[in-house]
């Protein structure tokens, strides 16, 4: 099978083009509508032909001067940016005679390097690069500066209480008290008494008045973790102190106002939660004003190697992660998701004496994914295709990692052509350049 033969052109031609196929277009329309009013004479009719081809050679010329004056700088501004070490890459993916597909590529690259920029210096405390953070990122800059209440979600050690405290920090409540509890940790007796406080002798052992959370986090924030583990009776009271924006302590009378900006995080599925009966609707439907869900590390997996980087320059010793430790990683279900791969960096690090990462010193760390995973995966609802997309997903940063982010060989890796890879990398929104190993 012989190639199709490809024809590209240039704007500078396209554009003139075009205003002159608009001023024939218009001669034409003038022409046939004359033809029903005047009867056309033959020196009419070259009078008009020779008056319609000057018009279109004046068009295409000011179309032509027009499209240089706009294109000019445009090209300019792709040809130095395509000079950048970071687009240096790009510019051997996308080899292409076709100056739109070459700005367009080139004006979404610069946007994408914008926004990882702006996620970079806005929230230097979230590590990571990919798209699905990024997201999560943007969802916190639109509602941290206003008061509604924010419903946090994510398996555990996604990085929950991390979001919420991005969400205070960029918030006009940043000056004013923030105040956590993590409703798991204390007895179900003693958690009312924690949230709204006591008054002397409410119970054995309250010897002296104390205040709750929520008036000591009054004109400031209130992060509740694990609101899924709070018992029936206490989500009782939260609903009607957050409708009313008052409380009582236990054992008194008094009615206490609070302001107070609520954010909650859990690990639960609140929609089982509330089948089995164990959480009030009502009040998920009260605290879920605006979600944020953080996916698993699982699903982000192209930041992997850029988080665990950042775990071991916190490591006193010059310590470095080998391709085939990345490759190990990115290939783990990560049940316990970044807190878990904080603590096996941190294990590796002691464990790597020459100061290199090599797999044996991944100790605890379960390579594929767990049966109990899979059974997981299925109760969630993912279907088949979604199953698949992520294998594929998977066997594509681990080949990108292999090769240190050259296509050409991670294509060979796979058996697929480089324009084939590529387009999955777009599909997946994978970040090459993470998978860079830096000697």
């Amino acid at each position: 099978m012989k190639k199709s033969r490809q024809y590209f052109i240039r704007l500078n031609i396209i554009v003139p083009v075009i205003f002159s196929c608009v001023a024939i277009l218009t001669l034409v329309v003038t022409y046939r509508l004359t033809v029903y009013s005047i009867d056309l004479r033959g020196d009419t009719f070259k009078y008009l032909a020779a008056w319609g081809a000057v018009v279109v050679l004046f068009t295409f010329i000011v179309g032509w001067l027009i499209s240089r004056t706009i294109l000019k700088p445009v090209e300019a501004f792709v040809r130095e940016a395509e000079k950048l070490p970071a687009m240096q890459q790009v510019a051997v993916e996308y080899n292409s005679r076709d100056e739109l597909s070459r700005y367009t590529q080139v004006f979404t690259q610069i946007t994408d390097f914008l926004s990882k920029m702006d996620a970079r210096e806005l929230f230097p405390e979230i590590v990571g690069q990919s798209k699905v953070i990024r997201s999560v990122l943007s969802q916190i800059m639109k509602v941290a500066p206003t008061d509604v209440t924010v419903l946090i979600t994510g398996e555990s050690g996604t990085g929950k209480e991390l979001v919420a405290q991005a969400i205070l920090k960029h918030s006009k409540r940043r000056e004013g008290p923030y105040i956590a509890v993590n409703c798991a940790a204390i007895p179900q007796g003693l958690l009312e008494s924690e949230l709204f406080g006591h008054e002397k002798g409410a119970f054995t052992g309250a010897v002296s008045q104390k205040k709750g959370k929520f008036e000591l986090a009054d004109k400031g924030t209130l992060f509740l973790d694990e609101i899924g583990d709070m018992p029936l009776e206490t989500q009782a009271k939260i609903l009607r102190a957050l409708e009313n924006g008052t409380c009582e302590r236990v054992g008194g009378t008094q009615s206490i106002s609070f302001n107070v900006r609520v954010i909650a995080a859990t690990n639960k599925d609140f929609v089982e939660l509330i089948k089995i009966g164990q959480f009030r609707e009502d009040l998920y439907h009260r605290l879920n004003v605006f979600p944020i869900h953080l996916p698993p590390l699982r699903h982000r997996r192209e930041d992997i190697p850029i988080l665990a980087e950042f775990f071991l320059e916190k490591h006193e010793r010059d310590i470095h992660l080998s391709p085939e430790a990345i490759q190990v990683l990115l290939v783990s279900p990560w049940p316990g998701n970044i807190r878990e791969l904080r603590n096996i960096m941190e294990r590796a690090a002691v464990l790597a004496e020459d100061g290199n990462i090599l797999p044996k010193h991944l100790t605890g760390l379960t390579v594929g994914e767990s049966e109990h995973d899979d059974e997981l995966s299925l109760d969630e609802g993912m279907n088949l295709d979604e199953r698949l997309e992520g294998v594929e997903r998977s066997l594509l940063i681990a080949a990108l990692t292999k090769t240190g982010g050259v296509q050409v060989r991670a294509a060979e890796i796979l058996g697929i052509k480089e324009r084939s890879l590529w387009h999955r990398i777009k599909k997946y929104g994978i970040d090459v350049r993470s998978m860079k190993v830096h000697p």
